[in-house]
C-alpha cells in the first residue's frame, strides 16, 4: 500500500511539476525581453483610454488616482486571464500598462474575429491597426490593406498604410514585432514589413511629437480579441542611435574623419580630437566650420552633453561674426535640465534657433549618454529631428518676433559653413555628415 500511495505521490507532483513548467513557458520571454502579461492575471496593467498621456501626467496625484480606479474597474469587467492568453470580450476600457516606455522594441501575438475591430497605443499615442481586412463596409477606410498600419497618421503620410496585406485568415494567431525609437516606428505582421521607420505623428496634438515616454496599450471594439506572448525590451540610448543612423543614410558624406581637423577652420586650436570626437577645450571656445560652404543640406551628428553643456550648431555660418545672428541660425545645443537655464527664454533651450524658434523639450537622453541629431535645411526651412523624433520644423522666413528685440541679419543667408559654436564646456560631436540637397 506504501509503494501504491508513493507512485500516486510521484505521478501527481510530476503532473504538477509539468503543469507549471508548460504554464511557465508560455510566458516565458526571449532573451532581454519583459513579459507584459504574466500568463495569472492583470497585475502590471491598469485601464485606459484614448487620452493625452501629457494631460495624464499633468493631472494632481489625487486626480490620477481617481481617473485610474474608474478606468482600471471598466476595464477589469471586460478583461480575463485564460492561461497564456489574455481575453477580452470587444467591449470595454483598454488594457494598459503601469509602466510608461520609451524606445523600445515590443513583442505580441493576437487572434480576433470578424468584424473585430482593435490596435495597439504606442505610449499612449493610437495606433498600430488591427481589423477584420474582409469587411467590405469598410475597405473606403483601408481595412482591405490589411493590419499593422498606423491608421491615426494623416492621409498619404508614410506609414498609413501597411506596405502589404498580412494578415492570416481568421482562427489563426497573428505575429507583431514593433520597433519604436523616438517617433519613429517600424512594424512586422507574421514576419513581414509592413511600416518601415515611418514618424508616428501624435493624434491629441500634430504640431507636437509624441509623448517621449507613455504606456503600451492594446486597445479593443466591436469583437472577442485574445493576446498570448507580449513581450517588451526596453532600448537604450547606444541602440537607439545605430537604429537612426542607419536609415534613409544614403548620400551622405563624412566631413570629420575622427582624428583630427582637415577640412575646418576657425579657432581648431581652442578644441581637441578625444576618442574620435570633436570636444571644446574647458574655458575655450570660438566657432570652428567646415571649410567648405553648403546651401540646402541634411547634417547628422552624435553629440554627448556634460552636466551643464553649452554649445551649438552653425547654420549657413559666413566664416566670422556670431552665428546666432550673422549666420542663419545656431541651433542650440545645451542641458535642458541644469538647474541654471531653469529661466531661459524657451527660444534658448535645445534644438531651438536662437532667439527666433523654440523647439519642443524632453527628448535629450540623460547627460553622458549621445544623442543622434539630423538637421535638414531647405530654403528658409529649417527642421531638426532629436533622438527620432521632430523637435523644431520652422520657416525662419516668416519670423520677425526675435528675442531682446535682437536682430538677425543672416537668417535669410542662402549657404555658409556647418560648424560648432563653442561656449567653454566639453561638448563631444562625432559621427558628423553632411548630404547636399
Amino acid at each position: 500500500m506504501r509503494t501504491i500511495h508513493s507512485a500516486k505521490l510521484l505521478l501527481l507532483n510530476a503532473v504538477l511539476i509539468g503543469v507549471t513548467t508548460l504554464a511557465s513557458a508560455a510566458v516565458t520571454p526571449p532573451e532581454g525581453f519583459t513579459a507584459l502579461y504574466n500568463g495569472k492575471d492583470l497585475t502590471g496593467w491598469r485601464g485606459g483610454d484614448t487620452f493625452d498621456h501629457r494631460k495624464y501626467l499633468a493631472m494632481s496625484p489625487e486626480e490620477r488616482q481617481k481617473q485610474d480606479e474608474k478606468w482600471t474597474a471598466d476595464m477589469q469587467s471586460h478583461w480575463k486571464a485564460e492561461g497564456d492568453e489574455l481575453v477580452n470580450d470587444g467591449h470595454g476600457k483598454y488594457a494598459t500598462t503601469t509602466k510608461d516606455y520609451g524606445d523600445f522594441e515590443l513583442l505580441v501575438d493576437y487572434k480576433t474575429v470578424p468584424l473585430a475591430d482593435s490596435g495597439i497605443y504606442l505610449r499612449g499615442v493610437p495606433q498600430v491597426q488591427i481589423w477584420d481586412y474582409t469587411e467590405k463596409a469598410k475597405f473606403n477606410l483601408g481595412a482591405d490593406k490589411g493590419s499593422g498600419g498606423l491608421w491615426n497618421n494623416s492621409p498619404g503620410a508614410p506609414g498609413k498604410d501597411p506596405a502589404v496585406l498580412a494578415d492570416k485568415p481568421f482562427g489563426e494567431w497573428n505575429k507583431f514585432r514593433i520597433l519604436m525609437v523616438g517617433s519613429r516606428v517600424s512594424v512586422w505582421l507574421n514576419d513581414k514589413m509592413v511600416v518601415e521607420h515611418a514618424i508616428m505623428e501624435n493624434y491629441y496634438d500634430r504640431k507636437k511629437p509624441v509623448p517621449a515616454k507613455g504606456p503600451i496599450e492594446l486597445q479593443t471594439h466591436g469583437g472577442e480579441i485574445r493576446w498570448r506572448n507580449v513581450f517588451i525590451r526596453e532600448i537604450g540610448a547606444e541602440e537607439a542611435n545605430k537604429i537612426l543612423s542607419a536609415h534613409n543614410n544614403s548620400g551622405f558624406t563624412p566631413v570629420f574623419n575622427g582624428q583630427d581637423f582637415t577640412g575646418w577652420d576657425g579657432p581648431v586650436s581652442e578644441y581637441e580630437v578625444k576618442d574620435g570626437a570633436i570636444v571644446c577645450k574647458p574655458k575655450k571656445g570660438g566657432t570652428i566650420f567646415t571649410k567648405e560652404e553648403y546651401s540646402d543640406f541634411v547634417a547628422r551628428v552624435e553629440f554627448k552633453l556634460p552636466p551643464g553643456g553649452n554649445n551649438g550648431l552653425a547654420i549657413r555660418y559666413p566664416g566670422k561674426g556670431d552665428t546666432a545672428y550673422v549666420g542663419m541660425c545656431e541651433l542650440q545645443v545645451l542641458d535642458n535640465d541644469a538647474t541654471m537655464y531653469g529661466k531661459l527664454d524657451p527660444r534658448q533651450y535645445h534644438g531651438s534657433a536662437y532667439g527666433m524658434a523654440a523647439a519642443e523639450r524632453g527628448y535629450l537622453h540623460p547627460t553622458g549618454e549621445w544623442n543622434f541629431e539630423e538637421v535638414t535645411v531647405k530654403g528658409s526651412t529649417i527642421k531638426v529631428e532629436l533622438n527620432g523624433a521632430v523637435i523644431l520644423d520652422t520657416d525662419l522666413s516668416k519670423i520677425h518676433d526675435y528675442m531682446a528685440k535682437s536682430a538677425h541679419p543672416g537668417k535669410d543667408r542662402t549657404s555658409g559653413h556647418f560648424g560648432f559654436a563653442g561656449h567653454n564646456d566639453p561638448v563631444a560631436f562625432r559621427a558628423v555628415e553632411i548630404k547636399k540637397l
